[in-house]
Formats: structure tokens, C-alpha cells, sequence
């Protein structure tokens, strides 16, 4: 506890919240385009090779980017959608891609945890997803 003596020399400074996404700059997500694609080690005691981009993002920022789920069509020049939050065992990595969303696709063959991989439901009479009128039927 500081004395009034102490307090009349330096005034109490306010609580600073930093943004642990300062890219997005105040938004839930943001636009970005990949400059490059590529792997990484994570730290120890994991092992693999992750999957991550380099982004450039509208707001002027270049930041890394992780790319969730198993495999991907992302290549340089694609345009992504840029959410908050760190992958824990990438160093410097504070940013995840949104799967299924412009131009990266959904997860294959993902059958739990769908919304956070871009999946829709599977339907075999509707193998595409997509809504509106099925096949025309032939009239007899």
C-alpha cells in the first residue's frame, strides 16, 4: 500500500488490457491473403508437423496463422477469414484460419465437431449440401 507522500509523487496508473489479437484490431474476425504456406515443429514434448500460413491481413498486419483440421487446398494468393486464437504449442502463432469460409475448404469426411471444421450435415440424397430443388424427376 503506497503512502499519500508516495501517491502525490506518482499518480496510480490505470490497469493497460492489452489485445492478445491486436491484428484484428478490435474485430471478431478479419480478411486476409496467404503469402505463404507451410509446416512447423511445435515445441517440446510434441511432435508433428503443423500446418500454418503467413497472412497478410487487411488491416496492414502480416501475422501466422494456423491451419485447423486434416488437410488443405490453401496455396499462396488465397483469400482467408482470420479468427483469434493461440495454438499452444507453436511459438509466435496467435491466429487460426476459419475453415470452410472464401477460399478454404471444409474438412473431408468430418463427421464430429462439424461447425468448427466448415462441414455440412451429410445427406445421401443431397451429397453436395447445397439447399433449393434436387435432381428434376422424368414424368411418366
Amino acid at each position: 500500500m503506497p503512502t499519500i507522500q508516495q501517491l502525490i509523487r506518482t499518480n496510480r496508473k490505470p490497469c493497460s488490457n492489452e489485445t492478445k489479437s491486436p491484428a484484428l484490431s478490435g474485430c471478431p474476425q478479419r480478411r486476409g491473403i496467404c503469402t505463404r504456406v507451410y509446416v512447423v515443429t511445435p515445441k517440446k514434448p510434441n511432435s508433428a508437423l503443423r500446418k500454418v500460413a503467413r497472412i497478410k491481413v487487411t488491416t496492414g498486419f502480416e501475422v501466422t496463422a494456423s491451419i485447423p483440421g486434416e488437410k488443405h487446398n490453401l496455396q499462396e494468393h488465397s483469400i482467408v477469414l482470420l479468427r483469434g486464437g493461440r495454438v499452444k504449442d507453436l511459438p509466435g502463432v496467435r491466429y487460426k484460419i476459419i475453415r470452410g469460409t472464401l477460399d478454404c475448404a471444409g474438412v473431408k469426411n468430418r463427421r464430429q465437431g462439424r461447425s468448427k471444421y466448415g462441414v455440412r450435415i451429410f445427406n445421401p440424397s443431397n451429397p453436395t449440401g447445397k439447399k433449393g430443388p434436387g435432381p428434376a424427376k422424368s414424368l411418366k
